[in-house]
């Protein structure tokens, strides 16, 4: 069981939607005119951030979570204790189902996500998530092939 706490004070979520807003200011969306940035911070306390980057064939386009997992990793890996995610507007929007399960991945059930009615934890965002632990559940289709 994590010893992560379930709430953030304000200052920390206003600083974690300004590093988020931040980030959108450097998005890439000549085709839906949609910005998004996303910020998150680790268990150790360090900021991570990422933007949306549109590309014209719009299935390869990376939302703004993507860009923070990458920076993410590219900066040590670690856990996420809490994600701000805002639209152009700089309003918390909702990640979509793609980035509920990237967010999960590398923050868990416990991981905070400020959607639009206020911070929610990973487990009502994505309630049943398919982590890691769950590729361990089946060894390998060819036993019941026999």
């Amino acid at each position: 069981m994590s010893t992560m706490t379930n709430t953030l004070d304000e200052q920390t979520w206003k600083t974690l939607t300004a590093a988020a807003v931040e980030a959108m200011c450097s998005a890439y969306c000549p085709y839906s005119h949609f910005p998004v940035g996303a910020a998150g911070l680790t268990t150790d306390g360090r900021m991570v951030s990422g933007c949306n980057v549109e590309n014209a064939g719009y299935g390869v386009t990376l939302c703004a979570e993507c860009g923070m997992i990458s920076d993410l990793v590219r900066h040590g890996g670690g856990r996420l204790k809490a994600v701000a995610i805002v639209n152009g507007n700089g309003q918390a929007c909702a990640p979509c189902g793609r980035c509920r399960q990237l967010i999960f991945e590398h923050g868990g059930n416990e991981c905070l996500i400020l959607m639009p009615t206020g911070p929610m934890a990973m487990s009502e965002v994505l309630p049943g998530a398919f982590g890691p632990s769950n590729l361990s559940e089946v060894t390998s289709g060819q036993a019941l092939a026999k």
